[in-house]
């Protein structure tokens, strides 16, 4: 209970909440590296299993905003309901907020579109810092030109009318085996998609700059010949003075 209050709370917070120095560090670590931090806390199940990035390019970073589809019913699902302006998938759109990550509860199913690249553009304009689903885009050769980053499990051309019925904006959702909760902190980089519980997040930029530097000292050394025994992890005495002169001199 305790912890779905605390999401409850985060619910109601702006999606400016992230920090700059926050979004600074997350900026220039991997999901490779958060994932390890994540664990480190106990958290197990934070990586968005299918979804894979469009086109290569920086992180994106951003508070989550979703979208939940169901399986799409046949007396529901035509064309006119594209011009319901309480249609939940283009209401979602309109409304969602400069600076957050839209994200797509598909239910694993890319048998059908979950947007395409005219909802994709809209979102840009909107602000938005990307795009994420389980499931697959439709015209994603024009999203991948997009400037917003964009992660699917592979494309397909059918419309999603054919196979989800958007039903929730902004609620709880599943992605890629992940829970998603509003306020959430998305990070994607070019191998995947990592989600972070609001709370932690600070605290779990700051160590990931840190361990982002040291396996960067790590790596050079490994490069020089070295052997991980005792540098990976740094179980040699040794190795903190090697990486706190190795920090100095590259001033990091």
């Amino acid at each position: 209970m305790q912890r779905f209050a605390r999401w409850r709370q985060e619910e109601t917070m702006e999606m400016t909440a992230l920090g700059e120095q926050t979004h600074a560090r997350l900026m220039q670590v991997s999901t490779a590296t958060l994932t390890t931090a994540l664990f480190k806390r106990g958290f197990r199940n934070i990586y968005l299993q299918g979804p894979q990035r469009l086109r290569a390019g920086r992180n994106m970073v951003g508070l989550a905003y979703t979208l939940r589809y169901i399986p799409a019913r046949e007396d529901l699902d035509v064309l006119e309901s594209f011009a319901d302006r309480d249609n939940a998938q283009r209401k979602g759109v309109e409304e969602c907020p400069e600076g957050a990550i839209f994200v797509i509860d598909s239910r694993g199913d890319a048998t059908a579109a979950s947007a395409g690249c005219i909802l994709a553009t809209r979102l840009q304009q909107l602000g938005c810092r990307g795009i994420v689903t389980d499931g697959g885009f439709r015209d994603t050769p024009e999203i991948a030109q997009l400037e917003m980053p964009a992660y699917h499990s592979r494309p397909s051309a059918p419309t999603n009318l054919t196979k989800h019925h958007a039903v929730a904006v902004n609620d709880a959702i599943a992605c890629g085996g992940v829970s998603v909760f509003p306020g959430d902190v998305i990070v994607g980089d070019n191998e995947g998609v990592v989600c972070i519980p609001r709370h932690i997040a600070d605290e779990v930029a700051e160590e990931a700059v840190e361990m982002t530097s040291f396996e960067d000292f790590v790596m050079e050394e490994v490069q020089k010949g070295a052997s991980t025994f005792g540098l990976y992890p740094p179980t040699d005495p040794a190795t903190k003075g090697k990486y706190s002169a190795w920090r100095q001199a590259n001033g990091r």
